[in-house]
């Protein structure tokens, strides 16, 4: 199957979900963004939020940390930038619109980069990922909370027989956990610490990468 989705779709798709994405992912997910918050704050520091949507996990990190938040569709972004306003999120830096596969910032400027159900709704998740790389300190980690497609049976028929639905959604439901072991396999410096399963029905996982010797010590893989 053609891999088509796009940069238009999604901004399409996010901005119609902008209303009632609370609503309707906000229970579902919470097992994900907390489990993600936990281990970006085991290592702290400045952390990049990609895909921080309404900004639902922003009031869950310790105010110790400093926090960047970025996202393709300016209106999930409003909603963020109001919710920061109402509960005084004064250890968020800056909201900003952004292409995740071009980051505008400097070669390793953040201890961590947290990336919540992203990497299954962005055009090129392999470029999305190096950027991730590029960006984060060496030391530091990428966390993923993300939905891992089935490598078989009746839930991959499902997965593949959906997958146009959903992408006019603004994701891609069949994505294969290959996709990640060969991004890590080609990418210097980057190694796998963990992937943990995480609920709806464990069909998401909690993954974590770190950059450089010093990210992996004391992990095991």
């Amino acid at each position: 199957m053609a891999d088509t989705l796009d940069r238009s779709t999604v901004e399409k798709a996010y901005a119609r979900w902008a209303p009632v994405y609370d609503i309707v992912f906000g229970k579902a997910f919470d097992a994900g963004r907390k489990a993600s918050i936990a281990a970006a704050e085991r290592v702290g520091g400045r952390i990049l939020e990609v895909g921080v949507g309404t900004g639902l996990s922003l009031p869950d990190y310790a105010r110790a940390n400093r926090l960047v938040g970025i996202d393709i569709s300016a209106p999930m972004l409003r909603k963020a930038a109001e919710r920061v306003a109402e509960h005084r999120l004064t250890h968020v830096e800056a909201l900003a619109v952004m292409d995740a596969k071009h980051l505008a910032f400097p070669d390793d400027f953040f201890d961590v980069v947290v990336a919540q159900y992203v990497i299954t709704a962005v055009p090129d998740p392999e470029a999305t990922l190096d950027e991730f790389a590029r960006v984060v300190k060496p030391g530091g980690e990428i966390v993923l909370v993300n939905h891992i497609g089935a490598e078989g049976g009746a839930r991959k028929a499902f997965e593949l027989a959906f997958a146009p639905v959903a992408r006019r959604l603004g994701w891609r439901p069949e994505f294969p956990w290959a996709r990640l072991t060969n991004w890590q396999d080609r990418t210097p410096g980057i190694r796998f610490i963990e992937r943990h399963p995480m609920p709806p029905l464990g069909h998401f996982s909690l993954i974590r990468y770190g950059k450089g010797d010093a990210a992996a010590m004391g992990e095991k893989s």
